[in-house]
């Protein structure tokens, strides 16, 4: 009975490939399998990288490559250059050109017998031992300037918005140019320098936006930000204040160019009047 089933399958296998239309039918039907399978993968892909394109173009724009200290350094507060506040006394206040008069000469430094205003803050131990010195900020260190015995030696530290922090009379310096520092890091105990030799074992702070030396007291516990706009209207009144300086110059150099003109003439109409009298006396 098997084998008589097998022979009638055989045979009707053979009868219906007899029939022409059996291969193109099954061509296209390949032909259709093929194309679905294409179309599937192409409306597929797009979707594969939709999700993956912002990882990737993230990666490529280099988001995620941006140094940490960089970011903290625009957010976080400037903090004193020293870890013991309590254990510290400021030895030569900031000048400041609105201070008292006593203030600003507590403020002058001596040095070969000539008065120069502070452009920082001078820190010392009140027992006068050397002192962990930290970064204020975080940042970039830019400058190590070493074997300076009039200053010291010299760190600064670079932040963001054109301000620096300038650490002077320090020794055994723990970093080099080209560092990232974070804020507390120690980068040197302070020292002495023969610019300001009286406040013995002392660091001389200093704060700088665009080269221009900012009282460091006005600094603490604020963010570059604050900083930068806390002193935009001392700025504006400096600027001002130049600008009727030199007007009030150039008016006083006018009144003199007009005095000097008109002198002449005078000694010549002077002169005149003299002969005049001179003849009608005679």
């Amino acid at each position: 009975m098997r084998e008589g089933e097998k022979k009638n399958t055989s045979q009707k296998m053979k009868k219906i490939f007899k029939n022409r239309w059996v291969f193109p039918a099954i061509y296209l039907m390949s032909a259709a399998i093929l194309i679905s399978g294409i179309i599937w993968y192409q409306l597929a892909g797009p979707e594969k990288e939709q999700v993956k394109g912002p990882k990737e173009s993230a990666v490529d724009k280099g988001l995620f490559d941006q140094p940490a200290e960089e970011v903290n350094s625009s957010v976080e507060q400037m903090a004193l250059p020293l870890k013991d506040e309590d254990k510290a006394v400021i030895k030569t206040n900031f000048y400041d050109e609105k201070a008292s008069e006593k203030q600003q000469e507590a403020a002058l430094v001596v040095y070969n017998n000539t008065y120069h205003p502070n452009t920082g803050i001078d820190y010392a131990a009140k027992d006068g031992k050397p002192f962990d010195v930290t970064a204020a900020l975080s940042g970039k260190v830019v400058k190590v300037q070493e074997n300076d015995a009039l200053l010291g030696n010299v760190i600064v530290i670079e932040h963001a918005d054109g301000f620096v922090t300038n650490y002077q009379s320090v020794k055994d310096i723990k970093v080099a140019e080209g560092d990232q520092v974070s804020q507390g890091d120690v980068i040197a105990k302070a020292g002495k320098s023969l610019f300001n030799e009286k406040a013995g074992t002392h660091l001389h702070f200093e704060v700088r936006k665009d080269n221009v030396a900012i009282n460091p007291l006005e600094c603490f516990d604020k963010t570059v930000a604050a900083i930068e706009e806390s002193i935009k209207p001392v700025q504006a009144e400096e600027s001002t204040d130049q600008v009727t300086e030199e007007s009030t110059d150039k008016a006083k150099e006018e009144t003199t160019e007009q005095t000097e003109e008109s002198s002449p003439d005078e000694e010549q109409d002077s002169s005149t009047i003299e002969n005049k009298e001179d003849n009608s006396n005679s």
